[in-house]
């Protein structure tokens, strides 16, 4: 028979399906951590074995030598009974079979490090599943938890195209989802390492103040304090590119050559230059903030989908409006393919729409690329 249900039950399973989940999320994160660990304990050990068995690589070689060179002192003393005495031929036999037992020893060896090394190797790769398959398992759940807890219906509005309406609500959370883990690799990999080694470090100085005294001791502080700025620094940046926060006080010239010349620095062989033309003017913050989102943005794809060497960003101040160009000479794309299916090219609609300006793509297989968006001035006012 069937049951009413209301809308305070209804809620209840509601938010116990987001518990759930949010429970498993945090299942396949601790998964992920724990296999990460380990894939970073066993490259440890594995770099090890393979440096024993380069070591007794060396070792049977020299030892295979030696053996080659007592056979034949044996084989010549064996042949010339009259000219050698029982204890030289005694002594030739010793010497060749301890040489002999040696290399066997050595080889017999080897092969067990061989053997650990190629275990160790598909451990690793067992592990490295493991953290994909955990990492994208969170991906997946982060992406359903947010899909279910929003309101999409004033985007579906905003939307004229069909196609669009049917899938960008999800393509937007995954595209967020691919930054956020974008993020905490970056993370991880830049600071959280660094923070790691601080610690190790200050250990190695705790223990050479012990054992050496002090003037050692404060030659590992000024190492330590050089890898905190270090790691200050890649927090900086990393912040830098969630927000520029000189955005809000300096504007979004000064803003934009301080960016490309950060990111010239961290993509050595990419040459970036930017060029300001016509009196500056301050826009609303929204409109400030979306130019340098285009302008970050199409650096970022002409570096790492064009792979360009150079890339030019040219500003114009007109009456009316402002140009931005941005040109490289990268591999360049087929309009007709890339163009309806990138979701990078899309959201950049999408962002000049909101702005009410307009955005030009020139682009061909190995000619480079050309954006252009013109954003008018009485519309941010």
């Amino acid at each position: 028979m069937f049951r009413r249900v209301d809308g305070k039950e209804m809620d209840s399973i509601y938010d116990e399906l987001l518990a759930k989940m949010e429970q498993s999320k945090r299942d396949f994160f601790i998964i992920s951590e724990q296999s990460r660990q380990g894939y970073e304990e066993m490259k440890d050990e594995l770099e090890d074995v393979r440096l024993n068995i380069a070591a007794v690589i060396k070792t049977g070689d020299l030892l295979e030598e030696k053996t080659r060179a007592a056979r034949r002192r044996l084989a010549e003393v064996s042949g010339s009974f009259n000219s050698y005495t029982e204890e030289q031929i005694r002594q030739s036999y010793e010497i060749a079979n301890d040489l002999q037992l040696q290399l066997s020893a050595a080889r017999s060896e080897e092969k067990t490090y061989r053997q650990k090394r190629d275990e160790l190797q598909r451990r690793l790769q067992t592990l490295l599943q493991t953290i994909e398959r955990a990492e994208k398992l969170v991906n997946q759940l982060n992406i359903t938890m947010n899909y279910l807890s929003s309101d999409f219906e004033d985007v579906e509005d905003a939307f004229e195209k069909p196609q669009l309406n049917q899938d960008y609500s999800l393509r937007i959370i995954e595209a967020q989802e691919e930054e956020r883990k974008r993020l905490s690799r970056e993370i991880h990999d830049g600071p959280a390492q660094m923070m790691a080694n601080v610690l190790l470090r200050s250990d190695l100085i705790e223990r050479t103040y012990r054992e050496k005294g002090p003037e050692p001791a404060f030659k590992e502080i000024s190492s330590l304090k050089e890898m905190v700025r270090h790691a200050l620094t890649e927090v900086r940046r990393i912040i830098y590119d969630l927000r520029p926060m000189a955005l809000d006080d300096l504007g979004l010239v000064p803003t934009l050559k301080k960016y490309i010349e950060t990111t010239a620095d961290y993509n050595p062989g990419t040459v970036l230059s930017f060029h300001s033309n016509g009196t500056e003017r301050r826009l609303p913050s929204s409109y400030e903030t979306s130019i340098f989102r285009l302008v970050q943005e199409s650096i970022s794809n002409a570096i790492r989908h064009g792979k360009a060497t150079v890339i030019n960003v040219d500003i114009e101040w007109l009456k009316e409006h402002v140009n931005i160009v941005v040109s490289d000479n990268g591999t360049g794309f087929d309009q007709s393919i890339v163009k309806n299916q990138s979701f990078g090219l899309i959201g950049m609609k999408e962002r000049i729409d909101l702005i009410k300006g307009d955005f030009i793509i020139n682009s061909n297989l190995g000619e480079g690329t050309v954006l252009m968006f013109q954003i008018p001035y009485e519309l941010g006012k």
